[in-house]
């Protein structure tokens, strides 16, 4: 590398060295968070496309205006059939994908 010249790195870089490697437990809850942080602003992405505010959108679904704000900014780990319910209520679309890690699962 040449004087002057910045050494340029990956995020996959970055996040390995201040967050941990794939795998350890450190990684997993910072993924986790990081899926939930991008839930919840689909979700309020929607709901603003839609010109509904967290009020109207919680008396569709069955839940008070907090629980909508909670979602929106990750402060609650919400049930799966609620978030269902919430996007249902914005009509829109949801597509999950599923991996199997291991592939040693059987079913018996």
């Amino acid at each position: 590398m040449k004087k002057g010249e910045m050494k340029t790195y990956s995020l996959e870089e970055i996040t390995d060295k201040h967050i941990g490697k794939r795998g350890t437990p450190k990684r997993e809850a910072f993924e986790y968070e990081l899926r939930l942080d991008l839930l919840g602003e689909a979700i309020k992405q929607a709901r603003k496309q839609r010109h509904m505010t967290q009020e109207e959108l919680g008396q569709l679904v069955g839940v008070q205006k907090a629980q909508i704000s909670k979602i929106e900014n990750s402060l609650t780990d919400a049930r799966f059939e609620t978030i269902l319910k919430v996007f249902k209520a914005l009509n829109a679309k949801i597509n999950f994908n599923v991996e199997l890690l291991d592939q040693s699962v059987r079913i018996a």
